[in-house]
């Protein structure tokens, strides 16, 4: 969802009906935002993180716009009172939609990045075990490498 023309950075609810306006425009927000989370997951959980990364952008305009919408309707709370039940009760079950699938997003981007440090260290330890010469230490045994004696590693992100 984007927006053709830009918002106004906090623009106060005036009536009834512009609440409602408000609350139409974030649960198609929020729809749309689930979407893009939903998708992002499945991709990184796929480790298609290239793919993942293309998102990003959609996904933060996604996010200012709902935290504009919830500013505003938090600053209307007034003739937020005057909408009907039901339409709050969407409003609020969209919106506990929306943070379980955040709370599983930040988690599977949580496994994603500590796999992947994971890798990164048993790379920079073989890479360091391979450039130290086997010696033998004063107990007898092979010495083990130590961090600062490691060559340094060198990443391309571009893939």
């Amino acid at each position: 969802m984007t927006s053709a023309a830009p918002r106004a950075a906090f623009a106060l609810i005036g009536s009834t009906s512009e609440a409602n306006a408000v609350i139409a425009r974030l649960l198609q927000v929020m729809d749309a935002m689930l979407a893009v989370i939903e998708q992002e997951t499945a991709l990184v959980r796929a480790g298609k993180l290239s793919a993942a990364a293309h998102l990003a952008p959609g996904k933060t305009e996604l996010a200012q716009l709902y935290l504009t919408d919830t500013q505003r309707l938090k600053a209307g709370k007034n003739f937020l009172r005057q909408t009907g039940k039901d339409v709050l009760d969407a409003l609020r079950t969209r919106h506990e939609r929306v943070q379980a699938a955040v709370q599983t997003n930040l988690t599977v981007l949580a496994t994603a990045h500590a796999v992947s440090e994971g890798i990164m260290r048993g790379v920079s330890e073989r890479l360091a075990r391979k450039s130290m010469p086997e010696t033998y230490g004063a107990s007898g045994r092979t010495a083990e490498p130590s961090a600062r004696q490691a060559p340094a590693l060198t990443l391309s992100r571009i893939l």
